[in-house]
């Protein structure tokens, strides 16, 4: 089971994403493509049941513009899936 995030769409300060085989209790962050930190905010947890499914990250203002990837860690904490990278403007 190879866990997936897929990033799909930036549009108004959301990020629209997909994931497969990440379970309860997995977490996404937005990671600075160039210091290769993640961000503090936002943090989104995964709640559904289901393994598979879309997510809508809403960013704060304090994000600034630059190249960002999601990056999912499982529910231990562990690396699990890490998107393309996307321009946040």
């Amino acid at each position: 089971m190879n866990p997936v995030i897929n990033f799909v769409e930036f549009e108004n300060r959301v990020i629209s994403a997909t994931y497969r085989n990440l379970m309860i209790g997995a977490k996404v962050l937005l990671v600075d493509k160039t210091s290769g930190e993640p961000l503090l905010e936002p943090v989104t947890t995964i709640n559904s049941p289901t393994p598979s499914g879309a997510l809508r990250i809403s960013l704060p203002t304090s994000v600034k513009a630059g190249d960002y990837f999601l990056r999912a860690l499982n529910g231990h904490g562990e690396f699990a899936a890490q998107s393309i990278e996307f321009r946040v403007g």
